[in-house]
């Protein structure tokens, strides 16, 4: 029996490992098909928002200098623009920052059991971060390391939430939230912390903080076109109503006119 050539062998190697790429990708496609039963991440509710706010979608890594750096100047920014303005946070787990799955899981459980303890968390990490940086942790079983976050947390936002951490890390449905928002970023092309986006498009310089005035070099000129428009459709609306208070005023002229003709 004459045995294939090495052309028709590699050939046929090629072939079985396209099909084995295509068999793979469509299962995975397909088991991501269906959504989330809520919209991922986390909304800053410090204050009010108005239904027309700008929204800025920022992605974070707890244990990401750069994200830590962010914050102070979008909370600033945050508080000067009030309810013109609405913020989300999204979590992106960095794979090369050992900590960053557990720690954004630490953020989901909390979120799920009060939300309002969220944000007091992040800057929680974002003011220790140290702790949890590859180098202090290397020798550390990853179950020292949940204990050690755990721990941590529970010093930061109150001993009360020891036990929801406790049991939140034996809970599966959190390391599906903690999935979700990885695979969130994922679809959003993000690929480093901070990145932001706003209402629904990214800004330049993925990676990198934005100080406070960046942040007023964005917004200014929206909030401006925003206010440009409500005026343009207030104008517009009061049209008719202007229009009939002269008729009305001309109507009434002419009245008088036409009562006392000798005047």
């Amino acid at each position: 029996m004459q045995s294939p050539s090495p052309n028709k062998n590699h050939a046929t190697l090629i072939l079985q490992s396209a099909l084995l790429c295509f068999f793979v990708f469509n299962s995975c496609s397909k088991s991501q098909s269906t959504p989330p039963a809520k919209y991922d991440g986390f909304f800053y509710a410090n204050h009010p928002v108005d239904s027309d706010a700008i929204i800025i979608e920022a992605f974070f890594d707890p244990v990401c200098p750069d994200s830590r750096d962010a914050w102070p100047p979008l909370k600033q920014a945050l508080q000067h623009y009030g309810p013109h303005v609405s913020l989300v946070v999204h979590l992106l787990p960095l794979p090369y920052h050992d900590n960053a799955y557990a720690t954004s899981r630490a953020l989901h459980i909390v979120n799920r059991t009060n939300s309002s303890a969220t944000f007091c968390l992040l800057e929680w990490f974002f003011k220790q971060q140290e702790k949890f940086y590859n180098a202090p942790t290397q020798n550390m079983t990853r179950t020292a390391v949940v204990k050690e976050i755990v721990k941590f947390a529970a010093e930061g936002i109150g001993n009360s939430y020891s036990s929801a951490l406790e049991s939140g890390f034996s809970d599966r449905s959190t390391d599906l939230l903690t999935r979700v928002s990885f695979k969130f970023s994922a679809t959003r092309g993000v690929y480093a912390t901070p990145t932001f986006f706003v209402n629904g498009f990214s800004l330049a310089g993925a990676g990198s903080p934005l100080d406070y005035n960046g942040w007023r070099k964005v917004i200014d000129p929206l909030l401006s076109e925003k206010g440009k428009k409500r005026e343009r459709e207030f104008m517009t609306s009061r049209t008719p109503v202007f229009m009939l208070v002269n008729l009305l005023l001309c109507l009434y002229v002419i009245a008088g006119a036409c009562a006392f003709p000798g005047l």
